[in-house]
């Protein structure tokens, strides 16, 4: 239960720079239709889905061959989703939140599908310690939650504009930094 509960914080907190540019992107494009929000949404939602596991990957197989270095996942994950959090938080109080391209074309979504998502490339740093399965379900979770939140922002940005925008990231920072620091006591107390 913990590791689902985890697994949607993660993704609900990954899913917030994908939600302030669906905000954008909905601003951008009122008379957007059904069908291409849930192409832009799944677009993200890919995206977010990919990344942790390419991560994950990488460090699995590092650690894996480097079995010392398992000690340091808990430290690793609360630098990264510290800083990532914190990065978050800066921008969402200052103000800085993503820009939406004005003509939203497929090369445009693919770019930012990846500039929302590679945070969650390191998140995948940080599930190092989960079996395959665990890693594929984690990145399952993460992804559906981020279609779901993104549809959630094309919607909001159509009606309302980007007025939520500054605000998302503080939220996603927030959460971030929390499953850092859930990882790292958990990690250290039980490591």
């Amino acid at each position: 239960m913990i590791f689902v509960l985890n697994s949607l914080l993660l993704g609900a907190g990954l899913a917030m720079d994908a939600f302030s540019v669906s905000l954008a992107n909905g601003l951008n494009e009122p008379a957007m239709r059904g069908r291409k929000m849930v192409c832009v949404a799944g677009v993200y939602a890919v995206f977010q889905f990919l990344m942790p596991l390419a991560g994950w990957l990488c460090v699995h197989t590092i650690v894996k061959a480097f079995s010392s270095l398992a000690r340091f996942v808990p430290w690793i994950a609360l630098l990264l989703l510290g800083w990532i959090g914190g990065k978050m938080l800066f921008e969402g109080i200052r103000g800085d939140g993503e820009e939406a391209s004005s003509i939203l074309t497929p090369g445009v979504l693919v770019v930012q599908g990846i500039a929302t998502s590679i945070d969650a490339l390191s998140v995948g740093f940080t599930i190092a310690e989960y079996d395959a399965g665990m890693a594929l379900e984690a990145s399952l979770i993460i992804g559906g939650i981020t279609f779901f939140i993104c549809l959630a922002g094309l919607r909001l940005g159509r009606a309302f504009g980007t007025r939520l925008s500054g605000r998302a990231s503080i939220l996603g920072g927030v959460i971030l930094i929390a499953i850092g620091v859930e990882i790292f006591i958990k990690g250290i107390l039980l490591g």
